[in-house]
């Protein structure tokens, strides 16, 4: 009987701590969510930035041929 009831109270103590670290994820990726859920990636950029591409000048056929050649 004693084996058992060992079995069983270390069973529980791993189910509360699996439930526990569960939790602490779940809630922590909600934290991190929230936290970026404001934030606009697609902000014009401030500062020195420069433009690195250039469309003026290529056909489509030409930025097609890029794009199955380079795969971008």
């Amino acid at each position: 009987m004693k084996p058992f009831l060992s079995m069983i109270k270390d069973t529980l103590k791993i189910f509360v701590i699996f439930t526990a670290c569960t939790l602490l994820f779940y809630f922590g990726l909600r934290a991190m969510h929230s936290e970026y859920e404001e934030f606009h990636r697609y902000d014009p950029p401030e500062g020195k930035a420069v433009k690195v591409f250039n469309n003026s000048g290529q056909s489509v056929i030409d930025r097609l041929s890029i794009f199955f050649r380079l795969g971008e």
